[in-house]
């Protein structure tokens, strides 16, 4: 197979792109040269919960050609899993699990790097499984991420107002991205953290009310009970579980219930 120049590569991903705007997003000329970010910018702000917050990211990753995201926070050296540092992600699950399971993140060099920097970075599978120092228990993981079609995460930094540290995370084929596309999507990140700060603070500030059996389900779950252990141990149905933890989920305006429990813990709900 001929190997393609650089120009190739990013004439090719901008066709990508292009196409995958005009499917997802369905907005102006089909080609104007033009950068999109204001087009996604101007939307981000009507943004009115993490829900609306997970299907726009859905959005503008197809419309960039990426696979999935996740927006997370940048951890400190004491946090062994991604699951408690993520925000919003639309990952597979079962990436998450067994990435936690082997306990990969303290040998992220995407972390590692984030706590260096602030401007985006990218960085391949194939550099990845090339890397000495990785445990071999990533093997299995490396296998998965492949088999998902994630070959490359792109890395946005971003901050809050406190100075939080954060990042938005793009993956999916290796691909070298143009420099406006880097930008565009730079300034999406900034914008979209933004939102999900304000979004967050506005719900830290509403009070929301747990029933005693939403608790009693939520303290099991973070002990890692399953639904139908937990029906075994209160008395209910794993359906009438399996209720209670979904409407928690909502309630809390968390993605799933992993995010839920961190959420009821730091809001004091559960300990």
């Amino acid at each position: 197979m001929a190997l393609h120049s650089a120009g190739d590569r990013i004439r090719q991903w901008h066709r990508r792109r292009d196409f995958g705007m005009r499917e997802a997003m369905t907005i102006g000329p089909k080609d104007t040269g033009q950068p999109r970010g204001g087009d996604f910018a101007s939307e981000i702000s009507t943004l009115e919960t993490q829900f609306d917050v997970i299907r726009y990211m859905k959005r503008v990753t197809q419309a960039f050609g990426f696979k999935t995201f996740m927006i997370c926070t940048v951890p400190g050296f004491d946090t062994d899993k991604l699951a408690s540092m993520s925000i919003v992600s639309n990952m597979p699950g079962e990436l998450i699990n067994k990435y936690d399971s082997i306990s990969l993140l303290k040998h992220s060099t995407g972390i590692r790097r984030l706590r260096e920097t602030t401007t985006p970075f990218q960085l391949s599978l194939s550099d990845w499984d090339k890397e000495s120092s990785r445990p071999v228990e990533s093997n299995d993981y490396i296998a998965m991420l492949r088999d998902h079609g994630i070959l490359q995460a792109n890395y946005f930094p971003v901050h809050d107002a406190d100075g939080s540290r954060a990042a938005v995370i793009l993956m999916g084929d290796e691909v070298e991205m143009p420099m406006s596309a880097t930008m565009e999507l730079q300034m999406i990140a900034i914008h979209v953290y933004n939102r999900l700060t304000e979004i967050g603070a506005f719900w830290k500030d509403t009070a929301t009310t747990l029933s005693e059996r939403e608790i009693q389900c939520l303290s099991w779950t973070a002990a890692g009970k399953t639904s139908s252990e937990i029906a075994g141990i209160i008395g209910l149905s794993e359906h009438t579980v399996n209720h209670y933890l979904n409407h928690v989920t909502k309630k809390l305006d968390a993605v799933n219930r992993t995010q839920a429990v961190v959420k009821a813990m730091k809001k004091g709900y559960i300990t």
